[in-house]
């Protein structure tokens, strides 16, 4: 399953403001291309990230969209209680694993995340579960701040997770330093403390590996993934972060492969053009949209 986060992970980072009503028919296009799972903003202060200010409004269009998952980040209990309110049917809390990335862009060491974490599960539960609840541990293979994350750590911000009684955990690579090998020793250091709870992949393209850190996930049972079209996003709070893993070209390379994804390759890149209509002063990368489709191509059955 891959999950498009360009409209929160791949516009918090824009330079200027995508109008709302471009923005919902950029995630339409994407829905109707065949993208399941949409991030479509963040319930965050809008003085701090202004691009995520009409993410209630935002998240009210999306789930009347049908068979679309719509999922809203939220950093603490009122913006999770923000998502709900709105009808988000997931919602994505981030704890770093690193002290210094955790500090910068939550104002708390990672411990402190986690018990945030548990206070909305706790909340979630008493409400009758209104929203599945899923954690992306940032920072997990590298941060720009604090350097090399001991994989020892990430196990053990996991295993803390998986004790509040979160069920679906993913790993990030917020500024793009992992390698393959590094990826599959993560994951499967993850995988033998929390098991089923960890659920798939955040990448970033920073040094070029994004789409071989993808395929050694794949290589260690990984099947969920994060991606933004065209390439787009990174982290304010997380010096030299940039985009995510282009969603174009994870589609392409998935397809090929014989991993479904229920993607229209050509109608994905043909969102691209409403994606550059709301933001044409943003760079779009992506290798499949710019040589084009291949002849050779063939959807996976």
């Amino acid at each position: 399953m891959i999950c498009e986060v360009g409209p929160r992970d791949g516009l918090q980072m824009a330079k200027s403001r995508m109008e709302t009503g471009a923005k919902c028919d950029w995630i339409a296009a994407l829905a109707k291309a065949g993208v399941k799972e949409i991030e479509v903003g963040s319930f965050v202060p809008a003085k701090l990230i202004p691009q995520m200010a009409d993410t209630e409004a935002v998240v009210r269009f999306a789930k009347e969209i049908p068979g679309l998952v719509v999922v809203a980040l939220a950093p603490n209990l009122r913006g999770a209680q923000a998502a709900v309110a709105a009808g988000a049917h997931r919602v994505s809390i981030p704890v770093s694993v690193s002290e210094g990335h955790s500090r910068a862009n939550l104002n708390r060491a990672p411990d402190e995340q986690v018990a945030v974490v548990g206070q909305i599960v706790e909340w979630m539960e008493s409400a009758g579960n209104p929203a599945e609840i899923e954690v992306a541990c940032s920072t997990a293979f590298g941060c720009s701040i604090d350097g090399v994350v001991p994989e020892r750590e990430v196990v053990r911000i996991a295993a803390a997770l998986a004790e509040t009684g979160v069920e679906q955990i993913g790993l990030a690579d917020t500024v793009g330093y992992a390698n393959p090998a590094q990826i599959k020793s993560v994951v499967r250091a993850v995988r033998r403390e929390i098991g089923p709870a960890l659920r798939g992949l955040h990448l970033h393209d920073t040094m070029g590996l994004g789409l071989a850190n993808a395929l050694a996930g794949l290589e260690v049972g990984i099947r969920d993934f994060d991606a933004a079209l065209a390439g787009l996003g990174g982290c304010p709070f997380a010096p030299g972060a940039s985009g995510n893993i282009v969603t174009e070209d994870l589609v392409f390379m998935l397809e090929s492969m014989g991993f479904g994804t229920g993607i229209d390759l050509a109608a994905l890149i043909a969102a691209r053009r409403l994606l550059h209509e709301g933001l044409p002063a943003e760079p779009m990368h992506g290798q499949v949209a710019k040589a084009g489709i291949p002849r050779t191509y063939r959807q996976a059955a």
